[in-house]
């Protein structure tokens, strides 16, 4: 199991003066089918997250505003900032996330490859360990 399974991917922006467009189209550069999309707001004083998953795989987007992203592989940990809604985060499996400093404005979009099932989800810091193999 790949200890990074995190990168940063750069849409493609068509624009001009009348806006910006950028699309996003499964197994093109979304590189998953898309089940499930998601969004949260209204959260800027609060942190999100705390998990991982075992099967689902996420892109998210800043579609307003920024926040920041506490990637956690088991053996690092990496902050990511997203601030622009031509960049996405990919999250693939096993990589424990934690979401915090949300700007007042920050609308954040998430998609993912499954169904929702809480039985995948990955509550526990010391399971997730378990769950890569290191603990």
């Amino acid at each position: 199991m790949d200890f990074r399974n995190y990168k940063l991917l750069n849409f493609s922006v068509m624009g001009d003066l009348r806006g910006n467009l950028v699309s996003l189209e499964e197994n093109k550069n979304i590189p998953f089918c898309i089940k499930r999309v998601y969004y949260i707001y209204n959260t800027s004083d609060k942190e999100r997250g705390f998990h991982a998953h075992t099967r689902l795989e996420q892109v998210a987007v800043v579609l307003s505003g920024e926040c920041e992203f506490v990637l956690d592989s088991g053996k690092s940990r990496e902050v990511i900032k997203l601030d622009t809604p031509s960049v996405g985060l990919y999250i693939g499996i096993g990589i424990w996330r934690e979401m915090r400093n949300f700007s007042s404005n920050c609308v954040l979009m998430v998609l993912a490859s499954e169904y929702y099932d809480e039985n995948e989800y990955i509550r526990d810091y010391d399971e997730f360990l378990k769950f890569k193999g290191i603990k």
